[in-house]
């Protein structure tokens, strides 16, 4: 897979569309504030997951992993003004900041925010769901996608992110390594599923594609 070098990168910046101004505020605030900024979407991410949310227009969201809530900024974008983005994170020391760029959103009445484990909450959901963007622990990708199937509607999609994991994918791989092993279970699992189609774009470590037929 070819890998760009920095001026072709910043090429590809300069010709993709600005992000709004909160989401410039809310990347600008993460990097000053929070640990391990670098895994906030940032624009080229962000801009994909905006035009996935704006072509299949969803009624509902379901988002795995807020971080600082860019990501569920972009997703909100696409949604019908009916419609609703639940995102759910385990780290309550976030629930603040990100709920503040939310609440300064054109989308706070549209977005619910969390705090727990996805595992023991997505078998409480009733409703299905168009959209759901898998981001959370690498670990648990697997069972993520066990467990979010049957809530995706016939046609409709799952995207998961850091499929490539700064390429540990495709090198040999320590059985300790339980973030890079729970990443290879779940793309295995995926490309093996005849319920399925799915592609990965090389966009910054990778994102998977899955719609479900």
């Amino acid at each position: 897979m070819q890998r760009f070098n920095e001026s072709v990168s910043q090429y590809i910046l300069d010709h993709t569309s600005k992000p709004a101004k909160l989401l410039l505020e809310l990347e600008r605030q993460t990097h000053l504030k929070i640990l391990r900024p670098q895994m906030v979407s940032g624009t080229l991410q962000g801009k994909v997951l905006e035009m996935i949310s704006c072509m299949i227009q969803p009624e509902r969201i379901l988002e795995l992993g807020t971080f600082t809530g860019y990501s569920a900024l972009c997703l909100a974008m696409g949604l019908k003004p009916s419609g609703k983005l639940i995102t759910i994170d385990i780290n309550d020391e976030l629930e603040d900041f990100a709920q503040c760029f939310f609440d300064k959103s054109p989308y706070k009445d549209q977005i619910e925010l969390i705090i727990g484990d996805a595992l023991s909450i997505i078998p409480d959901f009733t409703e299905d769901f168009d959209l759901v963007f898998i981001d959370a622990d690498k670990r648990q990708y697997p069972d993520y996608y066990k467990l979010v199937f049957d809530k995706v509607k016939s046609g409709g999609y799952i995207v998961a992110d850091d499929i490539l994991w700064y390429g540990k994918v495709n090198e040999e791989v320590p059985e300790n390594d339980s973030y890079t092993n729970g990443l290879l279970e779940f793309n295995n699992m995926v490309q093996n599923d005849t319920r399925v189609e799915n592609v990965i774009f090389p966009i910054r470590d990778g994102l998977m594609v899955i719609q479900k037929i």
